[in-house]
């Protein structure tokens, strides 16, 4: 049998001295590695950039959302507040509104929040302090809102006209004061509601200006992360209650006026999407690695049909066909080696530029 080292030296002159077809053959392995490298990579970035995005709302929120108008008052929101397992609450109330400041004015989403809600809804503050349920007249304004929106910078005490819709026809205005700015978010692709782009103020207070005592919506927080299932199912069974909902109809998710959510749903949901996902996109790179492997075998059939005049001068050389086999053996395990190497640098590059995007 011929030397490995031997063999070796063979082979890299064979693949020198034909270089367009080592080109395209190690092409191949390039794209099919880097492919698959890629494309699992990418599917395990989204999956952690996802989870990270829902934890980064909280690990134990709730909320719920009426699905039709006046549904939620006090006497609701008394007893999510009181459901064993869970440790704060905040009412919400949206409404796009006109929102005026320095003569220019946006439609701007505004609404109404607890003196809980930064805790529950886990919203930090870049400058000043958040609203609480004695304030009257201010408002936390969204990073979006105070430095991208007027053209503008918004700082905290300065003020704004907010223009309220009331009823059919009538319209309100008041003027707050900027209590506080809330930090530039990373989570707003999975927020329940997003807050970089919104105006809070007291809900007692948008209440107070629409004439109305009603929420639209309650964000809850769970005093345990572990057990947030169980808390959200002790609330959903409580408000099914006070809506009428008897007790042989509680399985049915559709009797509810209102939707339920919670962290522990939305991981779920999440990692159902980024495995389907990544199960495409692994599939996707299989098959870019199934054709290059087929253009690859195509290529080696070609070569040695094409080097019979070669493989006859190393018979009269006297090697045996073993031998010929073993050099055609090395010459494809250096190819594969090359574009293996290449193909992993690539797909690797390639899985940190998509990592860095997200981030």
């Amino acid at each position: 049998m011929i030397p490995f080292f031997n063999a070796g030296k063979i082979a890299l002159g064979s693949i020198k001295s034909a270089k367009m077809r080592s080109t395209l053959t190690v092409l191949g392995i390039v794209i099919g590695v880097a492919a698959v490298i890629a494309n699992v990579s990418l599917g395990a970035s989204f999956n952690q950039h996802f989870t990270n995005e829902v934890n980064n709302i909280g690990s134990n929120f709730i909320y719920i959302q009426g699905m039709q108008p006046k549904l939620f008052y006090d006497n609701q929101l008394k007893i999510v507040e009181n459901t064993p397992g869970v440790s704060g609450v905040s009412p919400l109330k949206s409404q796009t509104a006109e929102v005026t400041y320095m003569s220019e004015t946006k439609s701007i989403m505004v609404s109404g929040v607890g003196g809980d809600y930064d805790e529950v809804a886990n919203t930090q503050l870049r400058e000043g302090t958040f609203i609480n349920d004695n304030d009257g007249y201010v408002a936390i304004i969204g990073h979006d809102i105070a430095n991208e929106k007027f053209g503008r910078n918004i700082s905290a005490r300065n003020s704004i006209d907010i223009t309220f819709r009331v009823g059919e026809d009538e319209k309100i205005t008041k003027t707050f004061k900027v209590k506080g700015i809330i930090q530039n978010p990373d989570n707003t692709m999975v927020q329940a509601y997003n807050d970089n782009e919104a105006v809070l103020i007291p809900i007692d207070v948008m209440n107070e200006i629409l004439g109305e005592t009603d929420y639209g919506g309650v964000f809850a927080m769970a005093e345990n992360p572990a057990t947030i299932q169980d808390t959200s199912d002790e609330v959903d069974r409580r408000l099914a209650r006070s809506f009428g909902i008897s007790e042989r109809d509680l399985e049915d998710k559709d009797s509810r006026p209102y939707m339920m959510v919670n962290q522990a749903e939305v991981l779920e949901q999440t990692d159902m999407m980024a495995a389907a996902l990544s199960s495409f996109l692994t599939a996707v790179a299989l098959i870019s690695l199934l054709v290059g492997s087929i253009g690859i075998m195509n290529i080696m059939l070609v070569s040695v049909t094409e080097r019979t005049r070669e493989i006859g001068v190393l018979k009269s050389l006297g090697f045996t066909g073993f031998d010929i086999l073993f050099l055609f053996m090395i010459e494809s395990i250096l190819l594969g080696v090359f574009g293996g190497i290449l193909g992993g640098a690539l797909g690797i590059a390639g899985a940190y530029s998509v990592e860095s995007l997200l981030n």
